[in-house]
This record gives structure tokens, sequence and C-alpha cells, in this order.
């Protein structure tokens, strides 16, 4: 009867260990947004090594879109390749960096040949002109806005990250 007791017991354990390994371990890359200063997953989009994305926003004096373009690196940081907008002013490039291009096409300032890394980038959501927007996939086809996912005027951190099935199951997917 000892026996029995015993078996189950261990039983008992493989099975918490077995299930602590999958809901733990990780298994997916993905471009997560936390809160803050936080560990707290606000939202995630799944990326793979390659990937590209856009931060859209609206500047808040000129009221005219600024894009920044991104990819994910092999080593989970942040490239930024490029970003696009419409006036100077506060906030916004007078020119190219050393290694950089400046253009001016189709009415737009293009700063390209960016070759800025990142760890994590700081966002704070739009609280005036809240017209911040994620944008991804192969032809950039997909565009969701940040008031949808994200509190107005809060800041965010944003980082490439390794998630568990946990961590999955507890955050909300990014999706179309």
């Amino acid at each position: 009867m000892r026996f029995l007791s015993n078996k189950r017991f261990i039983i008992s354990i493989l099975l918490l260990v077995v299930l602590s390994i999958i809901l733990l371990v990780p298994l997916r890359t993905a471009l997560v947004f936390y809160k803050e200063n936080t560990n707290q997953i606000a939202a995630y989009l799944p990326v793979e090594e390659g990937d590209n994305f856009q931060i859209i926003f609206t500047h808040s004096i000129h009221l005219t879109d600024v894009v920044e373009m991104y990819e994910v690196l092999p080593d989970h940081s942040i490239r930024q390749a490029e970003i696009i907008y419409e006036h100077y002013g506060i906030g916004m490039p007078a020119n190219a960096g050393a290694g950089e291009t400046f253009v001016y096409e189709d009415g737009k300032y293009h700063i390209k040949d960016m070759n800025r890394i990142f760890p994590s980038i700081v966002l704070r959501n739009g609280k005036t002109v809240p017209k911040h927007r994620l944008v991804w996939g192969a032809q950039q086809e997909h565009m969701v806005w940040f008031r949808d996912y994200f509190e107005p005027g809060a800041i965010y951190t944003i980082k490439i990250d390794q998630l568990s099935l946990w961590d999955l199951l507890r955050g909300v997917k990014i999706h179309e």
C-alpha cells in the first residue's frame, strides 16, 4: 500500500514538472509591449528574425504622420532602418547621421540607411492626438490602432522577447 502511495506521489511530481516545463519554457519570439517599467505584458505580436514593422504616429504639432521603420535582428534587438515625415519641427531630425541618406521624395523627408540599434524602445501612446499605429507583414499589409490595445497617454517598453505558453496565455495577442 505504501508503495502505491509513493508511486502516485512520484507520478504527481513528474506531471507537475512536465506541466511547468510546457508552460514556462520560452517557445515563441514576439514584439512585446510591457506596461511602463514592468514585466507586465500589455500585448504582443509574434515575429521572427528579419521581420519588419512600423510605428506610425501623428506629430502633435504638425498633425501629420511620422513613419518609423524597424527590423527584428537575430540577437533580439531592434534596428531602426528609416524614418519618414512631412515637416521639420520639434522632435524631428533636420538631417541624416553618419552613413545615412537624407532624401525628399513624394512630398516627404526620408532618412534612409539608418542603423540605429535598440535593445528596447520606450513609447508613450498618444493622449492628445491618439493616432499611433502598428504596421507589419511582408507587404506591410497589417495595421492596428494603438488605442485598440493600449491606454491613451500610457508609457510602454517595447522589446523582442521569447515568450512561454504561460506568457502567451496571459497577454493580448495583437491581430488585424
